[in-house]
């Protein structure tokens, strides 16, 4: 049996592929694009063209994520926060707290015995998420990587952003780039302010640690370390926490 887990998300598509010991055979990540459809269309093809036939009779397939009901060729499709705690659960460990920063919503999930037992989840606002340092990027002519080691180089500056809405955030850091500010310091005031979101979300569990990042910024050192700073203990992360929809998906998958 071979379990694949596909995780349309916003902004990603994750895709992980499980042999029948459980062990990770395959990963790949690539933009969702406008349309979810399409991007399920692609992970198909993905997977074909390294030897996995969807319509084999030892596959199975679970979709999760924003886009779940888009796989036509899926078994079975289940929540990302189940999915995620599953992945989480596999990544980290049993117990602990999961923050995952997707494109458009933050997610806190308090595992237990690999069990989700708690979770509170920011989707009314994209200010708290990978969407927003994108656009802010975007804003100040650097990629998100850049944007970070900008940020270091900016801690010291004291400049904070205010604006609790991604438009007048936005227009926040215009204001600041057209008064001569160093990007170093608006970079800062850009992830300090993500991180305080994200923080505050996760503060209702401050005494449920350990802390563990999954998403599309896990690989960023310097925004996980920052995160842990605000909340007062350390989170820790691992290359393949991006997947952790998708690995949770697959293990899903497995057991059908």
């Amino acid at each position: 049996m071979v379990g694949i887990g596909i995780d349309i998300g916003s902004t990603a598509t994750k895709l992980a592929v499980l042999d029948e010991g459980g062990d990770v055979a395959y990963v790949d990540v690539m933009p969702t694009g406008f349309s979810s459809v399409e991007a399920a269309a692609r992970a198909k093809d993905s997977l074909l063209a390294k030897g996995f036939d969807i319509g084999a009779a030892d596959v199975r397939v679970v979709a999760t994520g924003y886009g779940r009901v888009s796989v036509p060729y899926a078994h079975k499709v289940v929540t990302e926060i189940t999915c995620h705690g599953l992945g989480a659960a596999r990544l980290f460990g049993p117990d602990g707290v999961v923050i995952d920063v997707g494109g458009q919503d933050t997610k806190v999930i308090r595992l237990k015995s690999g069990r989700v037992v708690k979770f509170v989840m920011n989707d009314k606002c994209a200010a708290g998420t990978g969407r927003f340092l994108e656009v802010m990027s975007d804003k100040l002519g650097v990629s998100q990587l850049e944007l970070s080691r900008l940020a270091s180089d900016g801690e010291g500056l004291g400049i904070k952003i205010s604006s609790m809405c991604t438009v007048f955030a936005e227009s926040e850091v215009i204001s600041l780039v057209g008064r001569g500010e160093p990007r170093e310091g608006i970079a800062y005031g850009v992830l300090e302010s993500v991180a305080s979101r994200v923080a505050s979300l996760a503060g209702g569990f401050s005494d449920e640690g350990p802390f563990f990042l999954t998403g599309g910024l896990c690989d960023n050192g310097y925004f996980t370390d920052l995160i842990g700073k605000l909340i007062g203990s350390p989170v820790s992360s691992c290359p393949n926490a991006r997947f952790a929809g998708a690995l949770g998906a697959a293990e899903r998958a497995l057991a059908l």
